[in-house]
């Protein structure tokens, strides 16, 4: 078992512009948790959406199976409901009504008293050549890098 689980959503920050973060909760059953603090989670095609009570779900987001869980095992593509405050799920729910936003997970993680949370954030997507844009600024540092490590 890993000593610290940091698993990333890579994509997000080429696919999207992050305008806001927040940390939320999640609320998981014990075969879950478990397998997020052997690293056995993704967040890579994962979205979060309101239902219409207006709570939080995080969409998509996979959690294999226990290894060692029986019939009480869960589904690993399963809904998970996100815990933030309630002044938090209102802005958050005016902004995703505006065409082109969305909430997007970009880090899941263990803190220090053993609860799995995850930093969510709103964003907006980038057309393609915001994300050509993206790639050329990196060829451009990285050959700066290359130059300035010669001299």
């Amino acid at each position: 078992m890993q000593k610290t689980v940091n698993i990333l959503n890579k994509k997000a920050k080429f696919q999207y512009d992050i305008l806001d973060k927040y940390t939320a909760g999640i609320v998981l059953t014990g075969t879950e948790i478990k397998s997020i603090r052997s690293g056995k989670a993704s967040i890579a095609e994962s979205f979060c959406e309101f239902n219409d009570r207006e709570e939080l779900f995080v969409i998509n987001m996979t959690v294999e199976e226990y290894a060692f869980g029986n019939y009480y095992n869960h589904k690993p593509k399963a809904e998970r409901k996100l815990l933030l405050n309630r002044k938090e799920l209102k802005k958050l729910k005016k902004e995703m009504d505006v065409k082109g936003n969305a909430v997007i997970p970009l880090r899941l993680y263990i803190n220090d008293k053993g609860f799995a949370k995850l930093i969510i954030s709103l964003a907006k997507g980038k057309k393609l050549y915001d994300k050509r844009e993206t790639i050329k600024d990196r060829d451009n540092k990285r050959d700066l890098d290359r130059i300035k490590k010669n001299f």
